[in-house]
């Protein structure tokens, strides 16, 4: 079987990280499959939601440490781990960072599933993305000084976005492992689940995604993002296009009419 399997069905693409004899670390393979399903996703019209999850016991342990001494894992070659600083520096860019990269490009909602174990960068990899959802007894933690190296994928620039410059901090210099509760209170994650309704809530809930008004959902997400780095009136003039685009879509005109037969409805039985 393939490090990653990519799935798309009934207008949900599943991307399954799938190393369990690893804890679904890294791999040369998966980063390839990956970043491959990321740019089928973004420029298909039929997909309408993403759902990233783990085989097996854990959803990432992140870099295989043991590949990367071996010149695999995050680097693409031997000679890129043993060569010079600015192969590393390329590799990385060429590989794992063009992850978040292609989701920055993406409107559809993207959703983590996490069970078990979410360590270093496979945490950063659940946290590029919009939603989060945990069983309450995974366990999360910034790793990366265990190994004595920094976060390479993107997860200085995420993390402190969820949780805060200094709770960022800390999981970084301390490493500390957060379990679910925990992680949804300091906003980490957006949600937990008891481990074992975690696939049926996950599986309604990307049904809602499924069902909802899909324009209006991608212009959302894109209107959130872009403002977090606009000011006040480039957002309001960017929504204000937004509404205008989609009250041309039928969306708006069936959703709205069904809205006034309730009303119409509840008015009846007064």
């Amino acid at each position: 079987m393939a490090d990653l399997i990519y799935e798309v069905k009934d207008h949900l693409a599943r991307i399954t990280m799938n190393r369990p004899e690893h804890l679904n670390c890294f791999s040369e393979e998966m980063i390839r499959l990956w970043t491959a399903a990321l740019e089928d996703i973004r420029d298909r019209d039929d997909i309408y939601a993403v759902l990233l999850s783990g085989n097996g016991k854990a959803f990432c342990a992140g870099g295989d440490v043991k590949a990367m001494a071996a010149g695999d894992g995050f680097f693409e070659s031997h000679d890129d781990i043993t060569s010079t600083a600015l192969a590393r520096k390329n590799s990385l860019w060429k590989g794992i960072q063009r992850i978040p990269l292609i989701l920055e490009e993406i409107d559809k909602p993207v959703i983590a599933k996490i069970h078990g174990a979410a360590v270093g960068a496979g945490l950063d990899m659940a946290l590029m993305c919009d939603v989060r959802i945990a069983s309450d007894t995974a366990t999360l933690s910034e790793s990366y000084f265990n190994a004595g190296i920094v976060p390479g994928d993107g997860g200085a620039f995420f993390l402190p976005r969820l949780v805060g410059r200094d709770k960022a901090l800390d999981m970084f210099w301390t490493a500390r492992v957060l379990k679910g509760e925990e992680a949804e209170r300091i906003g980490l994650v957006t949600r937990t689940v008891a481990a074992d309704q975690l696939d049926d809530y996950v599986e309604n809930y990307m049904h809602k995604l499924l069902e909802a008004p899909q324009q209006a959902m991608r212009l959302t997400k894109r209107a959130i993002y872009q403002s977090e780095q606009s000011t006040l009136r480039s957002s309001l003039d960017m929504v204000s296009s937004f509404m205008g685009i989609v009250t041309e879509l039928d969306d708006y005109r069936t959703r709205t009419a069904a809205l006034v037969e309730r009303l119409n409805k509840k008015s009846e039985k007064k």
